[in-house]
């Protein structure tokens, strides 16, 4: 996910001005020109938030007609604000109408539980396995089972966000305030046990190979060396990032039009705008912010995305506080490492609450609309990578970090990757053994694990991989193109469809469309950490190079981080 650009709104509010164009070169703005902060405006956040409304089958109707009979404006479809601020009596308005849709209780409640306790219940004892919870439909021919370990249960109860044991391993800037009830489920669970925590050993990072060195490819003696097995999941994470950044927010058929017209379809390589004719770019122009870095053209090492700057300060949360991290610890390392202008949707709400002095799991819920978005998803991945062989484990670990931001769909969609990526992470189990242990994980009455089902059935059904995407297209269309519902079932679906093979399985999963690159990135650390490799083809242009606002990290190389991926799971391994 990157920032978007404004588009017109439906209906502008009144008393408004539009914001002027940018100044010339040498001019400058005034004190007072607005400011368009995306993702967090009121005005713009009401609209979101019916529509979540209307897709939990909560009634918006009352609210709905009240906001437009106001001159309010519909959610911008794309973008993260609209183009002009709303006048304080409307502003008003929207702040009070996102209360009011907050406390509407929502039917798919009993299906969709919220807390951890909650969620774990849903799971068939002792554990989640792939033949309690069958995939939508049988697998290709030869595939095994689940390692012996995919039923492994993480310590039961595991401890909900706010909870960090008592002792020695307590390294967070003080103890929680008596009585405090911050970032607890709503609904009630036994809680543990208070056990010393480990202390975890600082980590140093080694600087990166000297300018010029070269990327060192991937895939070399993966099956002996887990950390080859990691670094292959970080370039293929990084490359299917920068396969879909060009067309991020493009609906599904500019895509189409962009693909064919450079001779690259079905999708096979990078984006290119060389051939594709002007009044083409013109209807659907690459991502604005992408473009200069992420055409075939342009790639020189891997930019800056937020699809790897919540990886790398998933391994900071890690080194520093170990598995036994709370959300807490995640809301601190996030205000101390992560610059909030690098945040969106509700990652970036949940910030500005934290801010606003909101404290777990209230940074999800307040003022909200995008808690069931994809953000927590794209965190998943160092849960799986550190928990090799142990869904369950890495589900516990994704719960706590993605309860800062999300809820119910949003959390059930990072729960999925994290145990699918634990299970490939021993380098035992193709792609479908994967992903129904992501699927076991997840209560199977949401709509997230119908969607994924779904995803997985169009696969097998379909041998044309356009009509799988037209299939989900229909039927999930009517969510927002970063929901977690729509684009957890297409990379299910690439993934199956693909069957295992690198390039068919990122670009089968950016040509879906919706929220290309952080799928992209998805599909391809699932796959090349099953594989243990990435294609020389794909893998070279990043030159084992990363860019990153994470501060420490800034032109890292995949080997390195890899080594450290590794040395965080060996030294917890060693320690539980």
């Amino acid at each position: 996910m990157t920032p978007p650009h404004a588009t017109p709104a439906a209906k502008p509010p009144e008393n408004t001005r539009p914001i002027p164009p940018p100044p010339e070169p040498g001019g400058s703005r005034t004190a007072a020109d607005p400011v368009r902060l995306t993702w967090a405006q009121p005005e713009d956040l009401v609209g979101h938030e019916l529509r979540q409304a209307a897709e939990d089958g909560r009634d918006p109707g009352p609210a709905l007609r009240a906001w437009l009979a106001a001159g309010g404006h519909e959610a911008p479809a794309r973008a993260g604000a609209s183009p002009v601020p709303a006048p304080p009596r409307l502003r008003a308005l929207a702040v009070r109408l996102l209360d009011e849709l907050a406390a509407l209780p929502s039917p798919a409640a009993a299906t969709e539980p919220r807390s951890w306790p909650a969620i774990r219940a849903t799971w068939p004892p002792p554990g989640p396995t792939a033949a309690q919870h069958p995939p939508a439909s049988a697998p290709a021919p030869g595939r095994g089972p689940a390692p012996a370990s995919a039923g492994r249960r993480p310590p039961d109860p595991p401890p909900p966000p706010d909870h960090r044991p008592a002792g020695p391993g307590h390294t967070g800037p003080g103890p929680e305030p008596a009585g405090s009830t911050a970032g607890r489920p709503a609904e009630p669970g036994p809680e543990p046990a208070p056990v010393p925590a480990a202390q975890v050993r600082p980590v140093t990072l080694r600087a990166r190979e000297p300018e010029g060195a070269g990327f060192r490819a991937c895939g070399h003696d993966p099956a002996p060396y887990p950390h080859r097995r990691l670094e292959a999941a970080w370039v293929g994470r990084a490359v299917g990032c920068l396969l879909g950044k060009p067309v991020e927010k493009l609906p599904l058929a500019g895509i189409r039009a962009l693909a064919r017209a450079g001779g690259n379809w079905p999708l096979d390589d990078w984006f290119s705008a060389r051939g594709v004719p002007a009044e083409l770019l013109a209807a659907y122009p690459w991502n604005r912010r992408s473009a200069p870095t992420s055409l075939a053209e342009n790639i020189d090492g891997m930019p800056e995305d937020d699809d790897l700057n919540y990886p790398l300060l998933g391994l900071l949360l890690l080194q520093r506080h170990g598995r036994d991290f709370t959300t807490a610890d995640v809301a601190r390392l996030w205000l101390d490492e992560l610059p909030a202008g690098r945040t969106f949707t509700a990652e970036r709400v949940a910030y500005r609450n934290l801010l606003l002095g909101l404290e777990p799991p209230a940074t999800a819920t307040h003022h909200n609309p995008f808690r069931e978005w994809i953000g927590a998803l794209i965190r998943a991945d160092v849960h799986g990578w550190t928990n090799p062989g142990d869904p369950a484990a890495a589900a516990a670990q994704a719960y706590r970090d993605a309860a800062l931001t999300h809820t119910g769909n949003g959390v059930y969609a990072a729960l999925f990757v994290a145990a699918a990526t634990a299970t490939a992470a021993t380098g035992r189990a193709d792609v479908h053994t994967a992903l129904r242990a992501g699927l076991a994980v997840v209560p199977p009455g949401s709509r997230l694990a119908e969607a994924v089902r779904s995803g997985i059935r169009a696969a097998h059904e379909e041998a044309d991989f356009d009509r799988v995407v037209d299939r989900l297209h229909e039927r999930y269309g009517h969510y927002h193109w970063v929901h977690a519902v729509p684009n957890t079932a297409l990379v299910a679906a690439a993934l199956t469809h693909a069957d295992g093979d690198f390039t068919r399985s990122i670009c089968r999963t950016v040509s879906g469309g919706w929220d290309t690159d952080s799928n992209g990135a998805t599909a391809g650390a699932l796959c090349a950490l099953i594989t243990g490799e990435v294609p020389h083809r794909w893998a070279a242009p990043l030159r084992n190079r990363l860019a990153t606002s994470v501060p420490g990290f800034d032109g890292i190389g995949f080997d390195t981080l890899a080594q450290l991926t590794h040395r965080l799971a060996t030294q917890e391994a060693a320690r539980s």
